[in-house]
């Protein structure tokens, strides 16, 4: 009687075996670059930059193509009609996303709006963040910080500008400036500068440090199961470590809000929120909020800034042309606003071509297919991670006319507009936090190129290289010459 049964099941297990062969034959893939290798897949085949090497794929395969990476198939978009088809007919087949260690560690388990899968925790999370962190009555509410941290910054390079041009390196400058401005949202507190020596100030920024080497390192063991096994390189415990301390920071900075309540902070919004609801507005979701404002947005912020002047300076034309309209249209007699920026076309113009030869997430956030889907008549199976090379995208010569020479120019035309840039996403799951990146970004190269006369530090043009990381850095920090402008003069005359 056992052996009926053994064979039964084992008929039954044959059976399944066969019809699942039967329709992954039948499946049609996206191609890809070469047969995977065992266990390891097409891992490789990656070099960095990987926007660039899957550029190259794409233009030898076609503008969708798949890879393995280890046991995870993964497909890479290159194309703005295959990015739309995504997003559109199968925007919520494709708005989950892989898990992986890091969103684990510092997702906290996958329920952060960054990490979090598709559903009602998500939708909670996304309207939330919408309305009461990103809108615009709240941003309006910080727009001191935001002017407050930019003086700041204006101030430290006119000390030794004043009178003559100075070399200074920007890189390090407008990260602080970033994560000042963070900082003082979430929490009212600043931790880089000269003058924040705190042990407090220190803690934070030997954890960022931390952050951020662990999150430029890759990780194989999220695609090979063994390596994860045997803690390749300590990955895990290093971030289970990280993970630890930073929770116990962002723990302490919500306990110290809990017991004086009178500031007006992003923690203390989010605390009223808790005790009108408890059980939605954890302690636990609230630390989740604030790693995403941290991770999200301050690098990109600062690599985007970096980059707009970088590129200004290798075409000093377009820079000055930039400066003469600030000039006509705010004058020499104040400092560049907020409210100035939606007037200055040609500015605005520069921003949007910034934005698409350097996109701060070259191939954006990934997706995850929660059911079989189809995209350009390929299948694309359950639980495929699928990658969207957004700097390819905004490179593609059928749609942007001589793609790789910065042109601002294109956007004044009416050609096209900010709309057709997919720097912050597609779909449901773009950033909601579009609108405070472009308010940093915009007035800061504002005050840059109002405040002071700029230069490159010899005749040599300013090197674009790309860098490796998840927010495509410089490879080598901008060094720049410059001289300080009599509205920068004034204004620190008038408020000495």
């Amino acid at each position: 009687m056992e052996s009926i049964w053994l064979y039964t099941a084992l008929s039954l297990f044959l059976v399944l075996l066969y019809f699942k062969f039967l329709s992954a034959k039948k499946s049609k893939l996206p191609p890809s670059p070469a047969p995977a290798l065992p266990i390891i897949g097409h891992l490789h085949l990656l070099k960095q930059p990987l926007h660039r090497t899957f550029h190259r794929f794409s233009q030898k395969l076609g503008p969708l193509f798949s890879l393995r990476f280890g046991n995870r198939l993964v497909v890479v978009v290159s194309s703005p009609t295959a990015a739309e088809e995504c997003f559109t007919k199968n925007d919520i087949v494709l708005a989950n996303r892989p898990r992986s260690l890091k969103s684990k560690y510092l997702g906290y388990n996958n329920t952060s709006l960054v990490t979090a899968p598709y559903g009602e925790h998500w939708r909670n999370l996304r309207r939330f963040s919408t309305v009461e962190i990103f809108s615009s009555s709240r941003l309006n509410m910080f727009l001191s910080i935001r002017q407050d941290e930019i003086k700041l910054l204006l101030q430290k390079l006119y000390r030794n500008s004043r009178s003559d041009f100075s070399k200074v390196e920007l890189k390090s400058l407008f990260s602080e400036l970033s994560f000042n401005i963070i900082m003082r949202m979430v929490a009212g507190k600043r931790y880089f500068g000269e003058d924040e020596d705190s042990e407090e100030a220190k803690h934070f920024r030997e954890l960022i440090d931390q952050a951020f080497e662990l999150g430029f390192a890759s990780n194989p063991g999220d695609f090979i199961p063994f390596l994860r096994w045997i803690d390749y390189k300590g990955y895990e415990k290093n971030l289970a470590s990280l993970s630890k301390k930073m929770d116990a920071f962002l723990q302490g900075l919500i306990d110290e809000h809990r017991h004086n309540k009178n500031e007006n902070t992003m923690i203390d919004h989010l605390l009223s929120l808790q005790a009108s609801q408890p059980e939605y507005y954890t302690d636990t979701i609230i630390k989740g909020v604030m790693m995403v404002m941290l991770n999200a947005g301050t690098d990109t912020s600062a690599v985007t800034i970096e980059w707009a002047l970088s590129v200004l300076l290798n075409h000093p034309e377009k820079l000055e042309r930039a400066k003469a309209e600030i000039d006509s249209i705010v004058g020499n007699d104040r400092l560049i606003e907020e409210s100035d920026l939606s007037k200055l076309h040609y500015f605005q113009a520069i921003i949007s071509e910034t934005f698409r030869l350097f996109p701060a997430a070259p191939l954006l956030v990934p997706h995850e297919s929660s059911d079989d889907c189809k995209i350009g008549g390929y299948d694309i199976p359950r639980s495929t991670i699928l990658l969207v090379n957004a700097w390819a995208i905004h490179r593609d010569p059928l749609v942007w006319d001589d793609p790789t020479s910065f042109k601002p120019e294109r956007f004044e035309v009416g050609e096209f507009g900010p709309s057709q840039l997919i720097t912050f996403g597609m779909g449901r799951r773009s950033c909601p936090g579009s609108g405070l990146a472009q308010r940093v970004v915009g007035l800061t190269l504002g005050s840059l190129i109002q405040s002071f006369e700029w230069q490159r530090i010899d005749e040599k043009k300013i090197d674009l290289t790309e860098g490796k990381g998840l927010s495509m850095p410089k490879a080598v920090p901008l060094e720049a010459r410059c001289r300080a402008r009599n509205v920068l003069h004034n204004h620190f005359s008038s408020n000495a």
